[in-house]
């Protein structure tokens, strides 16, 4: 990355950073896409069966990562203030802890998995897919958040075009394996959604050993001696990582779970509704790759531009960032409005769950462009290490005002499964508005200030 004094150089630099992130998680999001679009053409029973495992799989996921993320503005600060020594120290600390994760994850999981599941009131094939999907997906946790530190470290670099590469390489093999595991092919058994989650794990795996290769053996990664300095564990590295990562980790928890919580509830619904539900969540999904990949492209364009004591650039970036999500959000809420019956189609087979779909898809909109600015607001506050009052955000937007509101809705009202879905745009609504206050506050704040002795003692 370079400093830039013009808007156009900003936004060309803010595109070099973007469009690699995008791709990278349209692939990472296809991945799950995929396992819920060939689990639902095997039948409806395992799309319902995958739609509940997923919703106990993702926030778990997504929350210990983003824990992990953290290693994108420590190493982004530490480039803007030249201070490229201590970043391999940084980056070996994140690896460690990320194996550390895994284990507890793993150990949690399989201790109260069972429990959560039986305590549900599903049709006995769908808990079996499920509980069978998140023993298969397990196998690839440790990679997973180990890939999650290395990832972070590329694109602090600037570098998003290798994170995309590497991404991109893995997407044919999960393609290839879901169609061997779940559909049988080629003599391998015939698993249906649990297939999915053996494709994962060995996906995992895959993209771990291709991003350890080019850490390793490529420039500019290579200069850092990631792998060559092994260093032991620090628990005072570890403090200062989950300073920074916890906050960040909770609040997409805390985002992801309320889905999770959501389709839990839709539990009680049939195996129509619950795999309506599902596969209109993850059409949205995809769709918030587009602000999630604005928000990481600025928590790298805003760290650096701090460490480097240049604030008017970093709130440049930012009204640029949250600009282009809102935008984009619109252009893709007309797309979804014209083709709403071909998306729902990708879907399933039967006619009557794809007109369902359609209806959840209606309510996916109004969800994303509230997304759009809540979103990249979040990744500028990163970039300033600002991240506890998102955190506090993220709860009473989701807990406290989206899940009950979205209860009572369903519950009282004729909505019923749709009432989830509104309770959840007014607390994303509110929670936008108040995050976007929240990074005017902080630009005002550090606005006349130089932040490299802050970078310095903190780190």
């Amino acid at each position: 990355m370079q400093p830039t004094t013009t808007t156009g150089g900003k936004l060309k630099q803010f595109a070099i950073i973007l469009i690699p992130i995008l791709i990278t998680q349209l692939a990472l999001s296809a991945i799950t896409f995929f396992d819920t679009n060939m689990s639902g053409k095997f039948s409806s029973v395992d799309l319902a069966g995958v739609a509940i495992a997923t919703s106990i799989w993702i926030p778990v996921q997504t929350g210990l990562s983003g824990i992990l993320m953290a290693i994108t503005p420590i190493v982004s600060q530490l480039i803007g203030a030249k201070q490229e020594g201590k970043v391999a120290y940084q980056v070996n600390q994140a690896l460690w802890l990320s194996i550390l994760l895994a284990l507890i994850v793993l150990g949690i999981g399989y201790a109260i998995v069972p429990s959560i599941l039986g305590a549900m009131n599903l049709e006995p094939e769908v808990r079996r897919i499920a509980g069978q999907f998140l023993a298969a997906i397990s196998a690839g946790i440790v990679p997973l958040f180990a890939y999650t530190v290395l990832r972070s470290f590329i694109d602090a670099l600037g570098q998003t075009r290798i994170s995309m590469l590497i991404t991109l390489s893995t997407l044919p093999i999960n393609v290839g394996l879901n169609a061997l595991f779940i559909y049988g092919l080629w003599g391998f058994p015939r698993l249906g959604g649990v297939g999915a989650g053996v494709a994962s794990a060995i996906t995992y795996w895959s993209v771990l050993a291709i991003a350890i290769v080019t850490v390793h053996r490529m420039n500019p990664f290579s200069g850092f001696n990631v792998f060559r300095q092994l260093q032991k564990v620090s628990v005072s590295a570890w403090k200062g990582i989950l300073k920074i990562g916890i906050p960040i980790g909770f609040a997409i928890f805390l985002e992801t779970a309320v889905f999770a919580a959501v389709t839990l509830f839709m539990s009680s619904y049939d195996t129509t509704t619950i795999a309506a539900h599902q596969a209109a969540l993850n059409f949205a999904s995809t769709l918030y790759m587009l602000p999630l990949s604005i928000c990481m492209s600025l928590t790298i364009l805003v760290g650096y531009e701090v460490g480097s004591g240049r604030m008017k650039d970093a709130w440049k970036y930012a009204k640029i960032g949250i600009s282009t999500a809102v935008i984009l959000s619109l252009i893709t809420a007309v797309i979804l409005l014209a083709a709403g019956q071909q998306v729902a189609g990708l879907y399933s087979n039967e006619p009557h769950v794809v007109a369902l779909i359609q209806q959840f898809l209606i309510f996916a909109i109004f969800f994303q462009i509230s997304d759009a600015i809540a979103t990249p607001t979040q990744g500028a506050l990163r970039g300033y290490k600002d991240v506890n009052v998102a955190f506090i955000l993220a709860l009473v937007s989701f807990w406290v005002i989206g899940l009950p509101v979205g209860y009572i809705l369903a519950t009282f009202t004729e909505w019923q499964a749709f009432g989830y879905w509104i309770g959840l745009i007014a607390g994303l609504a509110v929670g936008a508005v108040l995050m976007l206050f929240r990074l005017v506050r902080i630009q005002r704040r550090f606005r006349d200030k130089s932040l490299a002795p802050a970078v310095n003692s903190s780190l």
